[in-house]
């Protein structure tokens, strides 16, 4: 072993306190399960299978884990189901900061569809204050605690529903007030990008950002029509795009004509690794596209989709990275200045926080072995002769 691979291969508590960037998190998948249970009562939710928060954390779980698209989906309904009211949406929103922060994020984007939470009486317009509120609440907390984050809003359009231009005009009226962009979620087969071409040539009018999940459960038409027919900036998961690169016996690998558009054009990739391995995108860390992708150097990121229903955080998610193809705090620097290069914030911000925040944090982790190794090697002795 080197000393440069000494230097950079990362403990649990490196990985926890590098400085990181989140791209794709959904608000509705990322509840403290103490908080869904506190909700559910306060609210009247009646539905809930467990309302021990731990039993309940362990249901999420395994629900989400069981390879059923339906048991999958129930989890959504029972935090989105005690998402109703602007108290909660603000205490959701509020601990997602933290606890990202705690975790040591530094930038996220998390999205959540605002059409969701109208059921108790909400209008569009004060879901999207209520989260806002609770991110800067979040943000306040944070900072007393001595970490440091920023959080942007990503609007959702469900796809098989037909509010995406209203969604998009909406994400439109709050861009320069917490919310940075447009995203549409939903179950891909049957329900093509396309179908919400209104939005996306909305959002292109008005010069603003958006994402779109493309390339998870669908093969690579999802991802095509979302890049040459809407014109995503960025691809939420996309990890089917491997589909389009072939890996031969002796080691080398030839690139489809889509493929090498989306290495070429620097589109990013939303990778969440965790999430894919439930969907059945990949069987295990170690199989995962992310290797493959980041060895031919696409623009791939790593995020965490729904820490709820994945048990998952950015440092789990980086520790299982680690653990599969021995990556060093370089790729952890790789993968978050990637990150923050394809976020929705103007250039300068970014800039900003790659040179000031991001390259120092990595800096100061990877020198941490260098006064390890000379204190140990120093020869002076504490204990008296």
């Amino acid at each position: 072993m080197t000393s440069q691979t000494i230097a950079n291969t990362p403990t649990p508590d490196q990985i926890r306190r590098a400085p990181k960037v989140l791209l794709h998190d959904h608000l509705d998948g990322g509840l403290r399960p103490g908080t869904v249970v506190d909700l559910a009562r306060e609210t009247g939710y009646s539905q809930l299978p467990e309302t021990d928060p731990d039993k309940l954390a362990l249901w999420f779980r395994e629900a989400a884990d069981s390879g059923s698209l339906e048991r999958y989906l129930e989890t959504f309904s029972h935090t989105v189901g005690v998402m109703q009211t602007r108290e909660a949406l603000v205490r959701v929103a509020a601990e997602c900061a933290e606890d990202l922060a705690e975790d040591g994020v530094v930038y996220a984007e998390v999205r959540y569809a605002p059409e969701q939470h109208l059921e108790a009486g909400l209008t569009l317009e004060e879901v999207v204050e209520a989260v806002n509120e609770g991110f800067r609440l979040g943000e306040r907390r944070a900072k007393e605690n001595g970490h440091r984050i920023r959080v942007g809003a990503l609007l959702t359009a469900m796809r098989h529903a037909a509010r995406a231009l209203e969604i998009a005009e909406l994400a439109n009226r709050y861009r320069d007030l917490g919310v940075v962009g447009f995203d549409i979620a939903g179950a891909e087969a049957g329900y093509p990008p396309t179908r919400h071409l209104d939005a996306f040539e909305y959002l292109k009018r008005e010069n603003n950002h958006f994402t779109i999940h493309a390339g998870e459960a669908f093969g690579l038409p999802s991802i095509w029509q979302a890049l040459q027919w809407c014109g995503a900036d960025r691809l939420g998961h996309g990890v089917r795009i491997i589909d389009d690169i072939t890996v031969r016996d002796d080691g080398t690998v030839e690139l489809g004509r889509l493929a090498s558009y989306v290495r070429d054009k620097r589109i990013p990739l939303e990778m969440c690794p965790s999430s894919n391995l439930q969907t059945g995108a990949a069987s295990s860390y170690a199989e995962h596209p992310i290797g493959l992708l980041r060895r031919l150097h696409f623009r791939t990121t790593v995020n965490t989709d729904n820490r709820l229903m994945s048990h998952t955080s950015m440092s789990r998610e980086f520790e299982h990275l680690v653990e599969a193809f021995g990556y060093t705090l370089d790729d952890m620097q790789w993968f978050t200045v990637n990150a923050m290069k394809s976020a929705f914030i103007p250039f300068d911000e970014r800039l900003a926080m790659i040179n000031d925040v991001i390259k120092p944090g990595y800096a100061e982790l990877k020198s941490e072995w260098l006064f390890r190794q000379t204190a140990s090697t120093s020869g002076f002795s504490t204990e008296k002769e």
